[in-house]
């Protein structure tokens, strides 16, 4: 006989379960195998929007070749979604995106902008990743922009806005197995320079072994709020959690708190187990401008998505609780980028 708790209770009847700041909600996950109406073989993640009252994701799903494409769910409450019928972007076929797509396009993030949605995505082939930008006004037609890296290059998140007249982007080049989070700028969304590092892996600590922007930042009086991904190889594996950190709104390279636990890990059945277990790995989130709740879209073992929920000021807080963390390695550049032994 199973014997569930108060709180366990109290949480089942609220909807919501978890002992994170992000708090999942009950009829996790939301987006599975199952409900994808075309063959496919499993489920990564999404990025998220409100688009006409709906929310909106775009989903990255592997098809039965095993090339990552795009398909497009759809919400009236943000919880319970109908995918379309059939995908909504696949690998370019031709030209300098056909041989740069060649293996799938990964990890959409969406960024909205003067009237136009922005999808920044990974383009892959057997070169390596890098960077690639589309634009769309419906979700039914994008279009290709540019591809905007070189490789080895990944989780890109376009700003919301211009900072000092000029585009801004989060990106993770990698060095071997190790890569930080830096930010790049453009005056004309399709060349980028000006890189510099804003955020390090830090070592022994849950986000050791690699860092990644997950959503595009979201702007607030104290910054700009990030939510990004850290990675910690063990014996057993990577594990991926996701954290927090507020940066600077004018100068975002400046990191002015970022939080030493993590706000989500991986804890549940479906986050534990599935192709790559112990993940949990976000490309979008969507504020409520009305209640100042955070919805969280993010995959969970690389076979399903789910949602979870958090005040903003929860968010904010949790970047500053314990700031000296962040502080100390700003500190000491010389434990910049330095890996955890495997546990």
């Amino acid at each position: 006989m199973t014997v569930i708790s108060g709180a366990q209770s109290l949480a089942r009847k609220s909807g919501f379960v978890g002992r994170d700041v992000i708090h999942r909600w009950e009829g996790n996950p939301i987006v599975s195998l199952q409900d994808i109406p075309f063959g496919c073989n499993t489920v990564f993640n999404a990025g998220a929007v409100k688009f006409n009252g709906q929310y909106l994701l775009l989903v990255r799903v592997e098809d039965q070749c095993g090339r990552s494409i795009f398909a497009l769910a759809r919400s009236e409450d943000g919880y319970h979604f109908v995918v379309e019928p059939e995908p909504v972007m696949t690998p370019a076929e031709k030209g300098v995106f056909g041989k740069y797509e060649e293996c799938g396009i990964e990890d959409p993030r969406i960024t909205p902008m003067d009237g136009t949605f922005y999808v920044m995505y990974t383009a892959y082939s057997h070169y390596g990743p890098r960077l690639a930008l589309a634009k769309t006004d419906d979700f039914q037609d994008f279009e290709r922009i540019a591809l905007i890296s070189e490789p080895v290059n990944k989780d890109g998140a376009l700003f919301p806005r211009k900072i000092g007249g000029r585009y801004v982007r989060f990106d993770r080049p990698s060095v071997g197995s190790t890569g930080h989070i830096w930010v790049s700028y453009s005056d004309d969304l399709i060349n980028w320079g000006g890189s510099e590092v804003a955020m390090t892996t830090r070592p022994d600590h849950w986000d050791c072994s690699r860092i990644g922007a997950s959503a595009p930042p979201i702007e607030t009086e104290h910054g700009w709020l990030e939510i990004y991904h850290g990675v910690k190889e063990t014996a057993a594996g990577p594990i991926y959690r996701l954290g927090v950190a507020m940066l600077d709104l004018e100068e975002p390279a400046k990191v002015h708190g970022r939080a030493a636990i993590p706000i989500l890990t991986p804890r549940e059945y479906y986050e534990r187990v599935g192709d790559i277990p112990n993940v949990v790995f976000s490309c979008g989130a969507i504020l409520e401008e009305r209640t100042q709740e955070v919805k969280m879209y993010y995959g969970a073992a690389d076979t399903c998505i789910c949602v979870g929920t958090a005040k903003l000021d929860a968010l904010i807080e949790r970047c500053f609780e314990q700031e000296g963390s962040e502080r100390a390695e700003r500190e000491n550049p010389a434990n910049n980028g330095a890996m955890c032994s495997a546990t």
